[in-house]
């Protein structure tokens, strides 16, 4: 007989079933691992330390209070055409030593001598002579009748020069360090009311023609307003110097006490004006 086959005893109980680790599900696991270990360490530091100020625009400061964002430095090759319109100005304000325009002035003759004169005004006006001495010299030389255009021009064309030269030279340095109440609020004027304040600054005989030049050339005044206010401007200041230049050898003529009459009113207009202009403190 065959011998009985043994009885299977009970089934043991399976392990619990676990997933089969593939590399792709480590790789997954092991990212999410450290994007969470990193998120929570984020999440601490911000905690401990505050959010983090943004790199640009206003800066928060510890307290929680914006800080005002600190102006740029000028960028160094704008600081190299700064230094190179000083050296053009330097060198044009010397080169007076070298040369006398009034001597040009009455050298000249025949047809070049209204060109050399409208040439050596403007140049005299970006070299820093005074404008007075300028339209003096244009009514001893050519009367009032072509002494006044021909002062305009040369005014005109060298204030045209003077901002070629601020504009293209200077500005980019200079605006960076705008800073405090008066001058923040000319460089607003000049910009938003160029015109208007242009022609104001124009018609005040005591302001320094060549720095109202750079003033405006270093603005965000445009340029043909600034022509304009500029041309209009020195009309009545040129028209006086020159025709008391002119009348310079009769000081008791009318023309001469009408001219000078001309210059104080225009002072006191100017002043008048300035000070209505002026900032007023809230109350």
């Amino acid at each position: 007989m065959p011998a009985p086959q043994p009885t299977p005893g009970p089934t043991a109980p399976l392990p619990a079933t676990r997933a089969i680790a593939t590399p792709a599900a480590t790789a997954a696991e092991t990212e999410t691992a450290t994007a969470t270990e990193t998120a929570a360490a984020i999440a601490a530091e911000t905690a401990a330390t505050g959010p983090t100020a943004p790199e640009t625009g206003t800066a928060t400061s510890t307290t929680g209070t914006p800080t005002p964002p600190q102006p740029r430095r000028p960028h160094r090759r704008a600081l190299l055409r700064l230094g190179l319109l000083a050296g053009v100005l330097a060198a044009a304000a010397a080169s007076l030593l070298l040369w006398d325009p009034t001597a040009v002035l009455a050298a000249a003759a025949g047809p070049w001598r209204m060109p050399v004169a409208l040439a050596a005004y403007a140049f005299g006006t970006v070299a820093f002579l005074p404008r007075p001495a300028l339209n003096a010299g244009m009514g001893l030389l050519f009367g009032s009748l072509w002494g006044v255009p021909l002062a305009v021009a040369g005014s005109a064309i060298g204030a045209i020069v003077a901002f070629a030269l601020g504009r293209s030279l200077g500005r980019e340095a200079l605006r960076p360090l705008v800073r405090g109440k008066v001058l923040t609020e000319i460089d607003r004027r000049l910009s938003e009311q160029g015109f208007r304040s242009v022609l104001l600054v124009r018609l005040f005989p005591g302001a320094p023609f060549q720095a109202g030049n750079f003033a405006c050339a270093f603005s965000g005044v445009r340029f043909w307003p600034y022509l304009a206010a500029t041309v209009l401007g020195v009309v009545p200041t040129t028209a006086a110097y020159v025709i008391a230049g002119a009348s310079a050898s009769s000081p008791g003529s009318p023309a001469f006490l009408i001219s000078a009459s001309v210059i104080a009113a225009m002072c006191v207009f100017s002043a008048v004006s300035l000070w209505r202009a002026r900032p007023r403190r809230s109350a």
